[in-house]
Order: structure tokens, then sequence, then C-alpha cells
């Protein structure tokens, strides 16, 4: 595993402990945060391969919170985890790609309206909104989480999209990114973006980084800033 993507596992593993309930098994890094969750997981930190103790002691957490066994491992990580994976049962649910951005080289500040919002349960709210129906609850979660710095760009006065920051061990972790229906196409997210860049490298970080649905428009947004694709995270849940 090459530095860039192991000081990234790294990093995610220590920012996915905070808030909630916290259990480390090896590598592993869980979190349980309430019922129905998807924060509700592990993250893989990338120091040493996984074994069966590991899982096992892992699905005895999430069987005792009622919730469904989910990790998150970064690429380089996979190709050993895979046998025992798949010999308890785990199979593959989702594909993320890892954009990461050398903040040496920052892109223009936003031009449009930016600024850091001291309201988590006003900005879960409107974060809501363009993430759709079923999601406060997770964006309330995510707004309170130790850390976490929030963000909200405006279009002529009006509230058009959200985002969230944290730093961990010099990588600036950007997330929560959502954008208002009927103000997209406006620019917010690439606000967003480079408020985001240029606030981490004030505070000290060397890296930013961000997960993105492969072919979607904020992935395209993501490329335009200069972030790089460096990996990918792969989410494998356990059956029944």
């Amino acid at each position: 595993m090459n530095d860039p993507i192991r000081q990234l596992a790294r990093a995610e593993a220590t920012a996915h402990g905070r808030g909630g309930t916290r259990a480390e098994f090896g590598p592993l890094v869980a979190a349980h945060h309430g019922p129905g969750l998807p924060l509700n997981s592990a993250w893989h930190d990338g120091s040493a391969p996984l074994t069966e103790a590991d899982l096992l002691a892992f699905e005895a957490f999430s069987a005792a919170h009622d919730t469904p066994a989910t990790l998150h491992l970064l690429a380089p990580s996979v190709n050993d985890a895979l046998p025992l994976l798949t010999a308890r049962g785990y199979a593959l649910t989702y594909v993320l790609h890892a954009f990461t951005h050398d903040l040496h080289d920052l892109p223009p500040a936003p031009t449009l309206d930016v600024r850091r919002s001291d309201d988590p349960d006003g900005w879960a709210a409107l974060s809501a909104q363009g993430f759709g129906p079923g999601s406060e609850a997770v964006m309330r979660v995510v707004a309170h989480l130790p850390g976490t710095q929030l963000y909200q760009a405006n279009v002529d006065g009006q509230a058009a999209g959200t985002a969230a920051l944290s730093l961990t061990e010099g990588v600036a972790a950007l997330f929560g990114t959502s954008t208002l229906p009927g103000l997209r196409g406006l620019g917010a997210q690439t606000a967003l973006l480079a408020a985001r860049l240029h606030a981490a490298h004030a505070q000290g970080a060397a890296l930013a980084s961000v997960f993105a649905t492969p072919g979607s428009a904020s992935e395209r947004n993501i490329r335009r800033a200069g972030f790089g694709l460096t990996t990918l995270r792969l989410t494998f849940t356990r059956a029944g």
C-alpha cells in the first residue's frame, strides 16, 4: 500500500471512530451511531491484514447493536482480505472512487458566498433537502460529529448547498456535500469544494480526500477542482 493510500486509510479509520460507540478489532475501527443508520460500520485502517478473529469480534459487536456487519476497505487491502470475507459470507455492496488533492496546489478561491455554519441542526435540515427524504437523521449525526466543520453556499442570498470538512493527521476529509433542488448547476458544489480546500490548507492539512459515486455529477466537479483518482473504497456487508 503506497503512502497516500495508507495515510488516507488511517485518517478515515480514525475519523470514523469519532462519536457514537467506538470499538477496535485489529485493523478495524467500528462505530455505532444509532438504530438503522448507514454510518454503523467499520473501517480497515490499512495497518495489518484482516484476521478471522478480527471479523468474528466485529460481527459480535454488530449483532449486539442489531445492525448488519458492514465494513469499508481501500482497494489495496482487498486482495488479502477477500478469501476471508467470502468465507464469512460477505458480499460487495458498494464501490466509491477515492480522490485526493495535494494542498500545495489550490484552485481559485470561490466566487460564490460560502461561509461556516454554527447551526448543526439547521445545516442538517438543509443538507437533507439535497440528499432527499429519510436523510435528515443521518445528516444530523454527521453535523454533530466531533471535529466536523460545516459550510453553506448561498446563491443570491439563498441557501443553495451544504458541505462538511474534518481534519485528521494532516488529511482533510471532504464529505456531506449536497445541493438543494432547483439550485443545481449554479456552481454551489464547486464553490464548496474550493472553500474547503482553502480552509484545510489554512489549517495545516497537506492532503484532501473525497469519495464519489463513479460517473456522477459530483465526480465531474471533483475532477475539475483538481482532485486525482487515487484508489477505490469497497464496502462489504455480511448476509444474514
